[in-house]
């Protein structure tokens, strides 16, 4: 498969979540909440930047910044969201689409940037 292809996507990625990437071998993003009806990866590391470390890690001590590729036919069906500025832009995937995104991931979910400290679960 060749770069035309494939998406990258990226998305800001707390602990609780990254936890839930790995238990699948970094292939799948765990199903949304009731509460998240979209499920939103992000077009450039800038952003993705700008949220793990702006938001995760006040709201978790700990954010990072994954990447992952998906196959540009699949993707083509999402518009791009602008958000705020220009800067700011992002997929929305209905959660009833999570597990068809995870099908067409070419690839692992990589970590990419790491901000504050990632505090492992409690085993006992």
């Amino acid at each position: 498969m060749n770069q035309a292809d494939v998406v990258v996507l990226y998305r800001p990625t707390g602990p609780e979540e990254l936890a839930l990437v790995e238990q699948s071998g970094f292939r799948a993003w765990p199903p949304r909440l009731p509460d998240q009806p979209i499920f939103y990866p992000v077009t450039n590391e800038d952003y993705a930047i700008q949220i793990a470390r702006d938001w995760n890690v006040p709201a978790s001590g700990y954010g990072c910044v994954t990447r992952f590729e998906v196959k540009a036919e699949f993707m083509a069906e999402f518009p791009v969201q602008q958000v705020g500025g220009g800067l700011h832009t992002e997929w929305w995937v209905p959660a009833e689409r999570l597990e068809e995104l995870n099908a067409n991931i070419v690839g692992l979910i990589e970590v990419v940037r790491e901000f504050g400290v990632r505090k492992l679960p409690n085993r006992g």
